[in-house]
């Protein structure tokens, strides 16, 4: 009778120790699991929180016809055609138009003709493009065309007549204003085409690891706001020769992009049922696409 005390006592103890080391390998389990899938996102090159998201799943290698600038999960039983090549073209007309112009083609030099593109089509139907692309799951589709959409809605209304934002009677020429700067419009289109700059600049770090021409694309179009920008500072400064060179640069990587748009959009556009050729949209080596395709010539070489 004096032992059964202690035996129940021992019995308790076991029970608390077999479940403290149940636990302790339980977590040193997972511990095991994080550093595994933490080590795999590493190798993989992820380094993103919502990398293991897609773990498992087909994905694509990065394509400017999708307006993909990484690893994608296909779309299954799309309802929503493919809108990238719609927003793409949308920004490529604008885009020509407006470089035109800075390129005084054919002794152009008044931006009005920009406007009823920049609204209509650079605009608004680059903006529902941008929607749409929210719809099929892309984000960063979605956030370059809606904001280039509205990019082209705001620059459309910049150069409105009747809105009269820039013009001789407008908001910068009051006396007050022409007592601070004489040229404050300039400089404030300066600013505003800066912002852009920066923008594009963030896009463009997320194509490093697309296509060249994907990446082309922003490129150039990033050297175009940034000339742009730079001629409007330079003719606030009183220099209007070298506003004049820097709005034809501006010009000539405006024309590059819009037709690297119009490429990108054909690539999504193109396939075997309507085309007899399609376009070759070239990976980076160091993309996923480029590294599958040296392991293959690696892997072919030593068999």
């Amino acid at each position: 009778m004096h032992d059964e005390k202690p035996s129940v006592e021992n019995h308790s103890a076991d029970q608390a120790q077999a479940q403290a080391q149940t636990q302790a390998q339980a977590q040193a389990q997972a511990q095991t699991a994080v550093a595994a899938a933490h080590q795999e996102a590493i190798v993989n090159g992820w380094h993103n929180p919502m990398a293991r998201i897609h773990t498992g799943e087909a994905r694509l290698p990065a394509f400017g016809g999708e307006f993909q600038p990484g690893l994608y999960r296909p779309v299954k039983s799309r309802k929503l055609a493919n809108p990238a090549p719609l927003g793409l073209c949308a920004f490529a007309l604008t885009t020509f138009i407006l470089s035109s112009v800075n390129l005084n083609a054919r002794g152009l030099n008044v931006p009005d003709v920009v406007v009823c593109a920049a609204l209509g089509y650079g605009g608004l139907v680059q903006l529902l493009a941008g929607m749409w692309e929210m719809a099929v799951g892309n984000t960063f589709g979605a956030t370059a065309l809606s904001s280039f959409g509205g990019f082209w809605i705001a620059y459309g209304i910049l150069l409105t007549p009747n809105w009269n934002i820039l013009g001789e009677d407008g908001p910068y020429a009051t006396e007050a204003a022409k007592a601070v700067d004489p040229k404050m419009a300039a400089s404030a289109v300066g600013i505003f085409l800066t912002g852009w700059f920066i923008f594009t600049t963030i896009l463009l770090l997320c194509t490093l690891r697309s296509t060249v021409m994907f990446f082309s694309l922003f490129f150039f179009l990033d050297l175009c706001f940034l000339m742009l920008a730079c001629a409007e500072f330079a003719n606030d400064n009183g220099n209007p020769t070298a506003s004049h060179r820097l709005t034809q640069a501006g010009g000539v990587f405006g024309m590059l992009a819009a037709f690297l748009a119009w490429y990108n959009a054909f690539a999504g556009l193109a396939d075997s049922s309507n085309s007899f050729f399609l376009v070759p949209v070239f990976h980076f080596p160091w993309s996923e696409e480029g590294r599958e395709t040296r392991m293959a010539k690696s892997e072919r070489h030593q068999a």
